[in-house]
């Protein structure tokens, strides 16, 4: 199963990836230089930055959630609609 993200979302992930790699990318240089402390944690601290926005829900989000449902209710998936005609037919 795919999971589908919103374009909300999508941009959100790119503005996060914005901060993560160079946290990510200088934590990996570190730890290739042999501070193994400094590195890992710093590789943690990126992925925790990507991984914990998707799995949480601050109130922040709300608005943006009830928007993309608003959105998925008024505006008909196409894909659903090709699959539901081939089956009338």
């Amino acid at each position: 199963m795919r999971a589908r993200i919103g374009i909300l979302e999508m941009i959100g992930l790119g503005a996060t990836l914005i901060f993560a790699l160079p946290v990510g990318m200088f934590g990996l240089n570190a730890l290739l230089d042999g501070r193994t402390f400094l590195g890992g944690a710093l590789l943690v601290v990126a992925v925790l930055m990507v991984l914990l926005p998707q799995k949480l829900t601050t109130p922040g989000d709300v608005p943006s959630k009830l928007a993309e449902a608003t959105i998925g209710k008024a505006v008909k998936d196409p894909e659903g609609d090709d699959a539901r005609r081939t089956r009338e037919e």
